[in-house]
Parts: C-alpha cells; sequence; structure tokens
C-alpha cells in the first residue's frame, strides 16, 4: 500500500511504531523498520549519550529508515536534539511540547519533522513551522494523552494541512487502519500492538498484562496535574486516583509516578509499576514479529473494503 507517507519516508507500509518510553528501544525500532514501517526511539528521559548509544545500536541492526521520538519536557530535550543532528536519523517525531524552534537546524540536517498533535490549532502552527508531516494522537493512545478522539481529530487534521497526515490511537488491527484512511490519514501510528511483539524486551509480565486487558482497563490518570496518561489498571492507579480525589498537591501526585514504566518495563512489576498502554490492549491477543503485525494491517484490506462496500449499497 502505497501512500505520501511511504514517498515521504521511504518505507514500504504507511506505518509508524509509536515513540513508547522504554518501551522503543533499538531493538524494537530495527525490527519495525526492517519489516517496513518506520521504526522510533523512544528518547523519552534519558540522557544524551544513552540516546546517541540506542542510534547507533539500530544502524547495527538495520539498514532501513527509522526515527527517534524526543519528548520535549524531558530535561536533556535540548542535549538529546543535538545529539539527533549530529546523528542524522532519518525521522524526529516530537510530543509534549513544541518543537519549532529545533525544525530549521532539523531541515539543515535533512531530518524529517513528524511532531504528534493533539489539536487542529497546533496542526495548522506546525504545518506552518515547517514539519514535513504530522501524527495525529487521539486520546484513546497509552501514555501521555489528549483530549480529542482520533475519530474526530484526524479528519478535521486532514482538513487542516496539506502536509501528509498519520492517525495514531486506538489503532489495533486493519479494521482501524481502513478507519483511519478512510478519515483522511496517509498513514497510521501504532504503539500498543508492538508492545506484544516478539522483539521488544519489555518484560515478560508488561506483555502479559496487555494480552489480558479488557475493554475498560486502561484508564486516565493525573488530569489534576493538566497532564494525562493512559495506563492499565492497578495498584499505582488507584493509588493516583485517591491522591487526585484527596486534592494532593501537583508535586504529590507526580512524584508517584517516578520511575513507574521502568519498573514496569525491567522489573516486570504489574502493581505499582506504570503499565503505560492505549485502549486497543483489549483487542491485542497474541505475541507475534513485528513484520507479522505489520501485514496484518494491511492483508485481507480489499476484502474488507469489499465487505463496507457491500453493506453501504444503496
Amino acid at each position: 500500500m502505497n501512500t505520501r507517507l511511504c514517498e515521504l519516508l521511504g518505507i514500504e507500509y504507511p506505518v509508524i511504531q509509536g515513540g513508547m518510553a522504554w518501551v522503543a528501544t533499538a531493538e524494537l525500532a530495527a525490527a519495525v523498520s526492517n519489516g517496513g514501517g518506520l521504526g522510533l526511539i523512544a528518547a523519552g528521559g534519558a540522557p544524551a549519550d544513552a540516546v546517541r548509544e540506542q542510534i547507533r545500536k539500530c544502524r547495527t541492526l538495520t539498514d532501513k529508515p527509522f526515527g527517534v521520538n524526543v519528548m520535549l519536557m524531558s530535561p536533556f530535550a535540548e542535549e538529546v536534539m543535538q545529539v539527533i543532528i549530529e546523528e542524522k536519523p532519518a525521522v524526529v517525531a516530537t510530543g509534549a511540547g513544541n518543537p519549532g524552534k529545533y525544525i530549521p537546524a532539523l531541515k539543515e540536517a535533512g531530518i524529517k519533522i513528524l511532531p504528534v498533535i493533539a489539536s487542529v490549532a497546533m496542526a495548522k502552527k506546525m504545518e506552518k513551522d515547517g514539519a514535513d508531516a504530522i501524527i495525529a494522537e487521539g486520546t484513546e493512545a497509552g501514555g501521555h494523552i489528549g483530549e480529542l478522539t482520533t475519530m474526530v481529530l484526524v479528519p478535521q487534521v486532514a482538513d487542516a494541512v496539506s502536509v501528509p497526515v498519520v492517525a495514531a490511537g486506538g489503532i489495533a488491527d486493519k479494521r482501524g487502519a481502513a478507519a483511519a484512511f478512510a478519515l483522511g490519514a496517509d498513514g497510521i501510528q501504532v504503539g500498543t500492538r508492538f508492545i506484544c511483539s516478539e522483539e521488544c524486551i519489555a518484560h515478560e509480565n508488561y506483555k502479559n498484562a496487555v494480552l489480558k486487558a479488557k475493554d475498560r482497563d486502561a484508564v486516565v490518570t493525573g488530569r489534576s496535574t493538566g497532564a494525562p496518561v493512559r495506563a492499565l489498571k492497578n495498584k499505582l492507579t488507584r493509588e493516583y486516583d485517591r491522591l487526585e480525589k484527596e486534592g494532593a498537591s501537583k508535586e504529590e501526585i507526580e512524584q508517584l509516578g517516578v520511575g513507574g514504566l521502568r519498573r514496569a518495563f525491567l522489573d516486570g512489576d504489574v502493581q505499582t509499576g506504570s503499565l503505560m498502554a492505549g485502549q486497543s490492549a483489549a483487542m491485542v491477543n497474541k505475541i507475534e514479529p513485528c513484520a507479522d503485525i505489520i501485514r496484518s494491517y494491511f492483508e485481507g484490506m480489499d476484502e474488507l473494503l469489499k465487505t463496507v462496500a457491500e453493506k453501504t449499497e444503496v
């Protein structure tokens, strides 16, 4: 399936792997890129040297295009961006902030810029500032989220900008992919599904928690702090709820989450670890290689669209 996104990024399938902190390592990014999509290394809150190491490791695992996702609220964002400019991965995706001040230097280095946005206004600004494509992420996604759903955000963004639009949030299979393209997207970003890939090095307990998730298990905490996060419910999310209901300070609530994702990813702590995952977790039911996951989004697409056409005949 060839779209404007494929042409822009030099990839076979219009699929970008979500930049999930801790989860999106060089191993996962390389596997997705080798499978025909675009893999992303998540910088998260890591220092610049660690990001450089991941970029170089990824280059030993794939000769395909890959990128780095930068969380702009990280205290190391400035240094990480400098490393990216020096190392020159194909793409930088950004979240949790405005990457505008970095765009000129990234463009000069020949790096494509794909900001993750949660509103039409931000999409327009990013296009004006020089973004090569826009990732429109709905609130169904895991991790840090906005308020608008994928269903309403993507078509509004597609109508508002002329650059390629990537739909993100809640896209678990080819039905979601077909819906995203119908909404005007040129590609999809997939995060939660890749947690349960063979190449993802997340702890087995983390993967099993995703496999066992039900439809209402991906909950949002931290709304009172202005930085809501979606994760699978457990002892940690219940403690978040308690603190927020009691009117705890922003600092106290944020302190609760320190090290949470690391505990889940490395230690397999499914009770006090932060099991970041989207609402699509309930639709993930097996562990597969990344290449098979990518193909599953497009194999049989013709038959699916044929069925849709038959249902809508008038």
